[in-house]
């Protein structure tokens, strides 16, 4: 069974990568659940209950493009073991404080800044392990286990498994999330990497961090994946923000009907994971990559035009089928086309797009249902992806071929 989920193809070092990541992501998910019940239990303000997700998303605007520079020029291994350690500490009094009693919502303000700050540096450094481990022709089948792994722990098991610990005892939650973090460092700490970095000049942190940004504009193809990520995710943000009062208003559902619908992208994550190695070796990236984006483009239509329940978690089923399979597809992409030396800086600016795509996307999908009404923030976000959909359409199989033929060279652009 271990075999067949973890084939000796990726190597045994995979495999303690695979059982870190699996148990970060399962405390991850317990926090996804754990964090908005604490915040809940101590205000109902809606403007202070959002600055908890402010605080743990804005360490990436300020800290995003250094942590690129860091990362490419220290051992990556030792850097998330050390950013996950510091994560733990800071969960674990959190613990503490809930379970005297002592927090407040400064302190959870404080530890979020703090959490966001440490995954900043530890999810960047993380996406440059596998290039190290496993063979590159093997990218895709690593890529889609971890997605798969992450999807079941952090959005299916680790959710209920955290609102159940924090109705036991709102200190258990938290303290499982400490737990399962020095769990991960432990199991990383097993892995040797089979390809090392070593920077050719130490170079201020102000110069490398530009040299990512110069070197992914300079390269047509990871360009281009830079810019769809970044556009799609601000349709996708447009309407992801709504989607409660969607679930509400539109379809009638109560807080248990929302989390049920939301679970059906998680499942269908998991097919597409399953799924992938087979659908890679068929189709082709450039496939992928254009099948996976037609599919988030009428997914916002869909949902759009539906007030049936069953149609909507079908849609979203199918929508995390192709969450899946383009996320692992996309990863795999820019972890073969670009050179190990600068992956860090580029994997930095790619995440700050990202990141801030949705952000972005969050804030204009509020403004137009607030103004047009929900469903306005579906179209919008399904004309948006429309135009860009036709806009990239041509340059996706540049992307694909970038990731073929591999890195053209290690050389890291003048700036």
């Amino acid at each position: 069974m271990l075999t067949r989920l973890l084939p000796d193809a990726l190597g045994r070092d995979f495999r303690w990568l695979f059982g870190a990541a699996t148990s970060t992501n399962l405390g991850d998910g317990i926090l996804l659940a754990a964090g908005p019940l604490l915040v809940a239990s101590l205000t109902r303000d809606p403007f202070a209950v959002s600055m908890a997700v402010f605080a743990q998303r804005v360490p990436w605007l300020f800290f995003g493009l250094l942590a690129g520079a860091v990362v490419d020029r220290v051992d990556r291994r030792l850097l998330v073991m050390t950013a996950d350690v510091l994560r733990a500490a800071v969960v674990g009094a959190l613990a503490l404080a809930v379970g005297t009693g002592m927090v407040g919502l400064p302190w959870l303000y404080v530890t979020f800044f703090l959490l966001g700050t440490a995954e900043a540096f530890a999810d960047n450094a993380a996406s440059t392990l596998t290039v190290a481990v496993v063979p590159r022709k093997h990218l895709g089948k690593a890529n889609a286990r971890i997605f798969g792994s992450a999807m079941i722990t952090n959005q299916l098991a680790g959710p209920p498994l955290g609102a159940a610990l924090f109705a036991l005892a709102g200190w258990l939650a938290f303290g499982a999330n400490a737990v399962l973090a020095l769990l991960g460092v432990a199991l990383l700490s097993r892995m040797r990497l089979a390809r090392r970095v070593v920077p050719q000049h130490r170079a201020p942190l102000r110069r490398q961090t530009r040299e990512g940004a110069v070197w992914l504009w300079r390269h047509p193809p990871v360009r281009t994946l830079a810019l769809m990520i970044t556009f799609f995710n601000v349709t996708f943000g447009a309407a992801y923000g709504v989607y409660v009062l969607y679930a509400q208003e539109r379809l009638g559902l109560g807080d248990v009907g929302f989390g049920v619908l939301l679970s059906a992208v998680a499942v269908g994550a998991v097919l597409g994971s399953v799924l992938y190695s087979r659908l890679e070796a068929r189709f082709g990236y450039a496939v992928l990559l254009r099948t996976g984006l037609v599919v988030e483009t009428f997914s916002h239509a869909a949902l759009a035009l539906t007030s049936a329940v069953w149609v909507a978690v079908a849609v979203l089923f199918v929508f995390g089928v192709h969450a899946a399979v383009w996320g692992t597809t996309s990863t795999t992409v820019r972890q073969r086309a670009v050179p190990d030396a600068v992956l860090g800086r580029v994997t930095s600016v790619y995440l700050l797009g990202s990141v801030g795509g949705i952000a972005l996307g969050t804030l204009i999908g509020g403004l137009v249902a607030a103004r047009w009404g929900v469903l306005a923030a579906f179209w919008f976000a399904f004309a948006g992806s429309l135009v860009v959909l036709v806009w990239l359409w041509g340059p996706m199989r540049n992307v694909a071929l970038a990731a073929e033929h591999g890195p053209a060279t290690q050389d890291v652009p003048p700036v």
